[in-house]
């Protein structure tokens, strides 16, 4: 196990010499090479205690430095292959520099010490990898961390790093951070730079940071977009979303929004009628043009992909052409509708996921009181919101039993102050990282 003080604290008592960056980067090291999720697939050890020594040094500076963190693999780290969870991978050429964020915090002089396991090519909800394992939960290893970036979510809840990156195209932050009870966020799109991030679905792709606090994870947002925040005491106009979201919630998932709007004092509920509708729009798109990206190595080497992910890629390149124009045209039409609640309200809250973490043998989720399979249902109300593109951030419910999270979906714009409301609900013991076992 690593130090598990907050990133802020690490990086203030690196500062004032009361630890050294290489004691807590090789604590870090060992901690992931010992990793008994199935979090790591990379562990860069050599050059993350020689940076380590060169904060110590002090020739790395920054609000971070010191502080370890990891990537999803599908981040280019210079030097290294870009996998994106794909065998057909191992065999490419190395990255020639690091993608922008993870300059950005290298820049802050966090420093990096492996990659993370994921879906293949992002595609799925569970980080059931076929070639690199399955991901585990560490409050319960027999179930589920979700995905795609459930790795991100792991170490980050085990406590082998204190922020990670992941990405989030359809809720692939969201989900895993609910799962494995961590914070979260899905900046709004264009918000955060994509340069060196394996693609998915460009339409909808975001660079997605967790961390075990919210001020920690207001920081880690900061440096990745480049921006300080500003606000954090202005009252909000904050209300549930009904319906499609109430629909297919455990009573955990019920619990965790009633638990908020009844500390906030609100009952009042936004209605989004064609959230079912635009969460099918974004299935067509990523479906579509998840295929076309794919399509050329199909062709050649379909054979080396994950199976279950290889069947719905084919069937997504086969969608004809103007089913993903409808969706496109939709997608529009969606972002006016979602648009006009922020006339009424500056906060939606909804359930991250519609239930905490299923058994890995299952494999399922009750879906209209049927069981369907987890690695594509159970971002449902994810998807349902990334569609229009507005900021999330994805905030677990402080329990004693198995973690859920909660969407918290504002105005871009209000990033500063929903992360002053979010400090405030975690210093009132409402929202937080509980760690595995109930530790503090």
């Amino acid at each position: 196990m690593s130090d598990t003080r907050s990133a802020l604290d690490l990086a203030h008592a690196i500062a004032r010499r009361e630890i050294t960056a290489e004691a807590v980067v090789r604590q870090a090291v060992e901690a992931a090479l010992s990793d008994p999720f199935c979090a790591f697939t990379r562990v860069l050890a050599s050059e993350a205690i020689a940076a380590a020594q060169a904060v110590d040094r002090g020739e790395i500076s920054g609000p971070l430095a010191g502080v370890p963190f990891a990537v999803k693999d599908l981040f280019d780290v210079a030097g290294q292959v870009t996998t994106a969870g794909a065998r057909l991978h191992l065999g490419a050429p190395a990255a020639s520099e690091d993608a922008e964020v993870v300059r950005r915090l290298k820049a802050a002089g966090a420093i990096l010490i492996g990659t993370l396991n994921m879906d293949e090519f992002a595609y799925g909800f569970a980080t059931v990898n076929a070639h690199f394992g399955t991901t585990q939960n560490p409050h319960d290893p027999a179930r589920l961390a979700g995905g795609s970036s459930g790795g991100s979510a792991a170490a980050v809840a085990a406590g082998f790093v204190p922020l990670s990156l992941g990405s989030d195209t359809n809720g692939s932050v969201r989900v895993p951070a609910s799962l494995c009870g961590v914070w979260g966020m899905r900046p709004a799109q264009g918000a955060v730079p994509l340069n060196g991030v394996f693609p998915f679905v460009e339409a909808l792709d975001t660079v997605g940071p967790f961390a075990r606090g919210s001020r920690d994870l207001r920081r880690l947002y900061e440096v990745l977009a480049g921006e300080t925040l500003t606000g954090g005491s202005e009252p909000l106009r904050v209300a549930r979303l009904d319906g499609f979201f109430a629909r297919n919630a455990a009573p955990e998932a019920v619990n965790a929004v009633d638990t908020v709007m009844t500390y906030l004092g609100s009952r009042a509920i936004a209605d989004l009628p064609q959230a079912e509708a635009g969460r099918s729009a974004g299935f067509v798109m990523t479906a579509a043009l998840g295929g076309a990206l794919h399509l050329d190595t199909l062709r050649a080497r379909a054979q080396d992909y994950d199976p279950a992910v290889r069947d719905r890629l084919i069937a997504g390149a086969m969608l004809p052409a103007a089913v993903l124009d409808k969706a496109l045209r939709y997608r529009d039409h969606y972002r006016r509708i979602f648009y006009q609640l922020f006339d009424q309200f500056d906060v939606l809250i909804a359930p991250a996921t519609p239930c905490p973490a299923p058994l890995i043998e299952a494999g399922t989720i009750l879906i209209d009181g049927k069981p369907a399979p987890a690695r594509a249902h159970l971002g449902i109300y994810a998807q349902a919101i990334s569609l229009a593109g507005v900021p999330v951030i994805a905030a677990p419910l402080k329990t004693h039993g198995l973690p859920i999270g909660l969407q918290i979906i504002m105005r871009p714009g209000l990033e500063g102050a929903v992360f002053g409301l979010m400090h405030q609900l975690e210093d009132a013991g409402v929202l937080g990282f509980t760690a595995p076992g109930g530790r503090a």
